[in-house]
């Protein structure tokens, strides 16, 4: 987890934990406990892919954001394994 990559589209979108949170359909404290990963706290795709249509990110920003080696366009967009470059995986 990339959070000070996510903070900074948070800044740029004016955003907070609280407005954040909201958008997500999560508490801020647990949006603050998956930011930094507290006791192995993770955003779900589903998450993700709210803030990835929040922020309008690409498919890199995704990955660096999330440490993914899939996009998330990829994998809500049903591409098999099979379909997605090897570069990509």
């Amino acid at each position: 987890m990339n959070k000070i990559l996510l903070k900074s589209k948070m800044v740029i979108n004016q955003d907070t934990n609280l407005t954040l949170a909201h958008a997500i359909g999560i508490s801020p404290q647990r949006l603050s406990a998956k930011i930094n990963e507290t006791n192995g706290a993770e955003f779900t795709l589903k998450e993700m892919d709210k803030i990835r249509k929040r922020y309008n990110l690409n498919g890199q920003e995704i990955e660096s954001i999330f440490c993914l080696k899939v996009s998330l366009y990829d994998t809500f967009n049903n591409n098999r394994k099979e379909d997605i470059p090897a570069w990509k995986r």
